[in-house]
């Protein structure tokens, strides 16, 4: 384990004085940076910098599970799978179907997803994240399919922090925000984890400088971000409610599993006034790279995957002279990766070869173009249609013989192309109270590189098509009240076509289709200036709607099975009492609904509710004292549970535990 120098430094921070000046309130960063405006047609959700400091989450789920219809599993360390009105989604599913952004800018390049791209955002300083429900293909491109998150840095606008934590369960953390003169932040996590299961330790650390500048007109801000991540991993506990055995759930049958990764990333942000309108250039680039263990595969495989890609996205936004503002955008993205697997050992199963079953590299290309029309037909219609048109492009090469071995198939060398179209068309009814709205929105993505090359022997290449998922919503948001309850309110149906995804049983799936209808809604009531409630529930009926016989595999689907992993019910809530002007307090409540563990529908998980709490109290100069407790009454659930070749499985969650913290705000 690493030493704790650079934790133990920061305490030095939570007693110095407020040695910069207050900078002026800068305007709302999700507007500047995400360039979508608030009243559009579609759900949105924003966590904000105040929420996000007092939850202190550990893992990223801790925080984004307080948005409405956001399920994210946390597996081990900081491992974890997304779903935003979708199903949780593994493989090139999961790791194609939500867009990551970081101050509006894509955190990777489309191809290059990664199920756990959330270890890489700085979540735990963000000024707010941004959680857009449902496709954002159409003006985002590729991999907006059920919805986006993006997380906005914060700058030398922000407020000044500095906080010390550490949890019974020997988690020890550190977390600085701080200016380094008048226009520079710099922002710093540090993270050691002993972990609570066996043989699972890790160490993370993070750091982003934001900075911003006046260029020859132009006004600017750029941005540094960083990641690295060594963890040690538990795997799986097997056999039915196997998480129920707290002894059990302690354990590591994987004891060797491990993963290391790093991530950098480097932006800007340039704006200025060009004839009638403003242009602004968002250029970027990224890197990464990841070793892991595949200690949920029977064969035990070991991967190294790594890339590195860039581009400009470019808008430039006017208004003509009548009743419409016009948005137009041009973006590219150059990249290229490698993975490489390889089984250490021998396994009894001749369909898991011992050796290197992939070995490969891929250079990507992507162009695309995209038009915003925002139309105010009355004094309270607003109409906002948009189009956007994108091409990838794949240039494949292996360094593995090439063939069938085992479960394996090792293609040729190989070019591919995508090339697809994305509409939106909504509608906003403004009203004294808020706005009804209505939106129609296509998604979008190109396959992910481990969809086209990482293929299995019941495969072809070149028979994956672009996924595609259209969405149908309605909704309201509003004040009611005199402004004491806020509230957004949706309905939505969604058709996917060309779904790629692994059965239980290890088996790729080509040509999937599924539906998903359900209704989401959260609220904020306000009893009094000192008590307030807020809270969100979401209900979901999400259904494979194609057959996959028996003879395909051992597991059959039936068109109207459940789609597994997709509770019907998820909710939220937080009672927040701030008992006097020094002492808050808070209780959190998150529910998880039963689900099928597989695409059979033959084994079920049957739910949690996981209740916490939080006080905290200003002892003076902006010094607070808190205490997190989380799974209050010891509840013993699976933050996963799924079946896997054939056997029912679970990542179990943690027990009670308290986190104690000093932060400095100044």
């Amino acid at each position: 384990m690493p030493n704790r120098t650079g934790l133990l430094a920061l305490t030095a921070l939570l007693a110095a004085p407020a040695a910069f000046a207050e900078l002026p309130q800068r305007l709302e960063p999700v507007e500047v940076y995400a360039d979508r405006p608030q009243q559009a047609p579609g759900s949105r959700a924003v966590l904000d910098a105040q929420l996000i400091a007092d939850t202190a989450a550990d893992r990223p789920a801790e925080i984004l599970n307080q948005a409405p219809a956001v399920n994210i599993q946390m597996n081990s360390g900081q491992e974890h799978l997304i779903a935003i009105r979708s199903p949780v989604l593994t493989g090139g599913a999961g790791q194609g179907s939500f867009l990551i952004l970081e101050n509006g800018v894509p955190i990777r390049s489309p191809a290059f997803g990664n199920v756990n791209s959330l270890i890489e955002p700085h979540h735990e300083v963000a000024d707010a994240i941004e959680i857009v429900r449902g496709p954002g293909s159409a003006k985002y491109g590729s991999n907006a399919v059920h919805g986006l998150l993006n997380f906005i840095l914060p700058d030398a606008g922000s407020p000044q922090s500095a906080r010390l934590s550490y949890s019974t369960l020997g988690r020890l953390r550190g977390d600085a925000s701080v200016n380094l003169g008048a226009a520079t932040r710099l922002n710093l996590s540090l993270m050691e984890d002993e972990g609570w299961r066996d043989d699972t330790g890790s160490q993370q650390q993070k750091l982003s400088l934001v900075t911003q500048a006046d260029l020859a007109g132009w006004d600017a801000s750029f941005w540094l971000a960083a990641s690295s991540l060594n963890q040690e991993t538990a795997s799986f506990i097997q056999g039915p409610g196997a998480y129920k055995d707290r002894d059990l759930s302690e354990t590591n049958p994987n004891p060797e599993a491990f993963r290391d990764a790093w991530s950098a990333r480097l932006g800007g942000r340039l704006s200025r006034e060009l004839g009638p309108g403003t242009l602004t250039l968002l250029p970027n680039l990224h890197s990464q790279a990841m070793i892991f263990s595949q200690h949920f595969l029977p064969y035990g495989g070991v991967e190294k995957n790594a890339h590195t890609g860039g581009g400009v996205l470019a808008r430039y936004e006017f208004a003509s002279t009548g009743p419409v503002q016009w948005r137009l955008g041009a973006d590219t993205d150059f990249a290229t990766g490698y993975l490489r697997e390889i089984q250490p050992q021998p396994n009894a199963n001749p369909a898991f070869p011992q050796g290197i079953h992939y070995d490969y590299t891929v250079d990507t290309a992507v162009f695309a173009l995209w038009a915003e029309a925002d139309w105010q037909l009355t004094g309270s219609l607003r109409l906002l249609a948009g189009l956007r048109g994108e091409t990838h492009s794949y240039d494949y090469t292996t360094r593995a013989p090439t063939g069938i071995n085992g479960r394996f198939n090792v293609t040729p060398d190989r070019t591919d192309d995508f090339t697809f179209l994305t509409p939106k068309l909504g509608l906003v009814w403004d009203q004294s109270w808020g706005a009804l709205y209505a939106n129609y929105a296509r998604g979008a993505r190109a396959p992910q590189v481990s969809d086209l090359y990482r293929l299995q022997n019941r495969q072809i290449a070149g028979e994956i098509d672009t996924e595609t998922l259209d969405s149908l919503e309605i909704g309201a948001r509003g004040a009611l009240l005199y402004g004491h309850l806020t509230f957004d309110v949706a309905a939505w149906w969604m058709e996917k076509e060309n779904f790629f995804f692994r059965d239980s049983d290890g088996l790729n799936v080509t040509e999937g289709s599924t539906r998903h209808v359900g209704i989401d809604a959260e609220a904020t009531l306000k009893f009094s200036p000192t008590l307030s409630a807020t809270g969100n529930l979401a209900w979901s009926d999400q259904t494979y709607t194609f057959n996959r016989p028996v003879v395909a595999a051992q597991e059959r689907i039936v068109s109207g099975n459940r789609i597994d992993t997709a509770p019907e019910w998820l909710g939220n809530a937080r009672l927040d009492w701030q008992a006097s002007p020094a002492l808050k307090l808070s209780l959190t409540l998150d529910h998880v609904g039963e689900y099928f563990m597989d695409p059979a529908n033959t084994v079920t998980y049957p739910g949690h509710t996981v209740l916490g709490a939080r006080a905290g109290y200003v002892f003076t100069d902006g010094l607070e004292g808190y205490v997190i407790l989380r799974n209050l009454t010891d509840e013993k659930y699976a933050d996963r549970a799924d079946v896997g070749f054939g056997q029912p499985r679970y990542f179990p969650g943690e027990p009670v535990n308290a986190a104690f913290g000093l932060t400095k705000k100044f």
